[in-house]
């Protein structure tokens, strides 16, 4: 049956493939990778690989003194985020908006999908801003929608003449409500929906599903019970009488979720070390999500082995890795809803946290990642990390004194779950019963 909506993604990283997954109930022929469909150019693949190999090589430099600072300060730059205050118009377009400008338009990266997509015109909503640029600049004949997937957003994702431009903006929360104004939309382009989450993870407009998930998880962050005892009615005005009375369905775990570009390995190095002696006797399991990455998946295995733990591997040790990105996205939401606590970098996962889960910050990796930080501790729903060689001691601590489950409960009255049916309501022009968003900035 026809689905009301293309949507476009990229595979850059994760994080405008995770948005654009969430989608999936209204894709219409799945998931179109505009980097990477059937029939692309290959002009068109040569140009996105070459983008794609930059970001990803920097990013692996990242980690190494000197040399990796100075190879990312530079990308970074020309990345960079303006700072919010004071309000100002920043509406003039940079140069990496030229630049992006300069493929569409002289070399026609994007045309041939477009042009394809025209022939039988649907809404249009793209995860990665250069597709909904193609879409204006090649006439698209439907609505051109584009989901922004940070916290905060650069400049780079709105075009030359934003004034003039027809294409609409699904924003994540309401500082980049106010960030696309000062870039110059019009705020009749502007819709506040949320980040989309996977619905199979929210379990309708109820949140039957994650509100069932954060209480088991609640009783794995708040074994003392000092967070449930001070929050306890609350708690069951919000969830439902009796949910205090929930017990665990699965033992006390930690996934370390490892970025796309495989940047973070040497801190799961230091995690899986520290950690040893908890995980042998019972206290904690441990999932180390190595994605699509078989190199990095194989460093896990490694280290495990190294440490003498190659007999917990599939049972308190589990080492994630898919072969493609569908199977990834499909088995990860699954293991998210037996996962208690999330280790990682503030990407695009930061919104996670609107599941009742807490999530435990590594150093960030660009300008959009300071601002995905600064927004998790706005809301109380995220903490930096201690030193990771020490984890075993301020891990339990953070956990024992329910610190932990006050920030897993932060994320899910905080953080909107209801991003994907939002989006499906604009899109179809259904009503959807939803509550309001805050402008929280």
């Amino acid at each position: 049956m026809s689905k009301p909506a293309y949507v476009l993604s990229v595979n850059m990283g994760y994080g405008h493939d995770r948005a654009a997954y969430a989608l999936k109930e209204i894709a219409d022929g799945g998931i179109i990778k505009m980097n990477d469909y059937p029939g692309i150019p290959k002009r068109d693949k040569k140009l996105w690989s070459q983008s794609r190999r930059g970001y990803e090589y920097v990013s692996r430099l990242k980690p190494i003194p000197l040399i990796g600072d100075i190879a990312f300060a530079i990308m970074d730059k020309i990345q960079e985020i303006d700072e919010f205050y004071p309000r100002r118009d920043l509406s003039d377009p940079t140069y990496q908006v030229h630049q992006t400008y300069y493929m569409i338009e002289k070399l026609g990266m994007g045309k041939h999908l477009i042009d394809k997509l025209a022939k039988d015109p649907k809404p249009l909503i793209c995860t990665f801003f250069t597709g909904a640029f193609a879409a204006e600049v090649f006439d698209y004949p439907g609505d051109i929608y584009c989901q922004v997937c940070d916290a905060d957003m650069a400049r780079v994702w709105v075009p030359k003449d934003p004034k003039k431009s027809r294409i609409k903006y699904f924003a994540p929360n309401g500082r980049v409500v106010e960030r696309l104004k000062l870039y110059g939309v019009r705020g009749e382009n502007i819709f506040h929906t949320g980040f989309p989450l996977p619905r199979e993870v929210i379990g309708g407009l109820n949140n039957e599903t994650c509100k069932k998930d954060m209480m088991h998880r609640i009783c794995n962050l708040d074994p003392q019970g000092i967070f449930l005892k001070k929050y306890f009615k609350t708690i069951e005005s919000e969830v439902g009488v009796g949910s205090c009375n929930v017990k665990k369905d699965h033992p006390l775990t930690l996934m370390f979720a490892i970025g796309g570009a495989g940047a973070q390995r040497q801190l799961a190095m230091d995690i899986l070390t520290s950690l040893k002696s908890p995980i042998k006797r019972n206290k904690l399991r441990l999932r180390l999500m190595a994605g699509t990455k078989k190199i990095v998946a194989k460093q896990f295995e490694s280290t495990v082995k190294q440490l003498g733990m190659k007999n917990l591997i599939d049972k308190k040790i589990f080492i994630d890795y898919f072969p493609d990105r569908k199977s990834y996205f499909k088995k990860f939401n699954q293991v998210l809803r037996k996962t208690d606590i999330v280790w990682t970098k503030p990407s695009e996962m930061s919104f996670y946290c609107a599941l009742g889960m807490p999530i435990l910050m590594a150093p960030t990796i660009g300008s959009q990642e300071d601002f995905n930080r600064t927004w998790l501790m706005y809301i109380g729903a995220g903490v930096d990390q201690a030193n990771p060689k020490y984890a075993n001691e301020w891990l339990f601590d953070w956990i024992n004194s329910g610190g932990l489950a006050r920030a897993a409960w932060n994320g899910y009255m905080e953080a909107p779950q209801h991003g994907a049916y939002r989006i499906e309501s604009i899109i179809t022009g259904k009503t959807v019963e939803v509550e309001e968003l805050p402008m929280i900035v």
